[in-house]
């Protein structure tokens, strides 16, 4: 991911501060795989900051140019169809000429059915992680 690219993890909010502190131990992650120079950030779509459009805007002030929204933890539904591109949007009308991409939810995606069955087998007791 180029320079001018940035990374904006959104997930519901929470009432709950462990719960929104997840999404900020997640960026950090994302951004240490990135690399020097990876511009992640978080935010939350209600309830808790920072929000989409304070998220946004950090990345904008770090020298973004285009902002790849990630629904981290959302399932498919009304939020990511529908409040998430309108909150982007009305973040992005702020940063006349900053670009944004909406990003697949994870859904069900093999890597989250993998760590379903890795973590109901390690509860259980039983096998290798990783058995199928």
């Amino acid at each position: 991911m180029g320079n001018s690219a940035a990374v904006l993890l959104v997930d519901h909010g929470s009432r709950r501060a462990e719960a929104n502190a997840l999404l900020g131990q997640v960026a950090a992650l994302v951004k240490q795989r990135l690399g020097a120079g990876g511009i992640v950030e978080p935010a939350h779509m209600e309830i808790a900051e920072p929000t989409i459009a304070q998220g946004f805007t950090r990345c904008v002030e770090q020298g973004a140019t285009r902002v790849v929204v990630h629904p981290f933890m959302l399932a498919p539904g009304r939020h990511v169809m529908e409040d998430l591109p309108r909150l982007v949007a009305e973040a992005a009308q702020l940063h006349a000429g900053v670009e944004f991409t909406m990003a697949a939810p994870l859904g069900s995606h093999t890597g989250i059915i993998d760590a379903v069955i890795d973590r109901c087998d390690a509860a259980l007791g039983g096998g290798e992680p990783g058995r199928r």
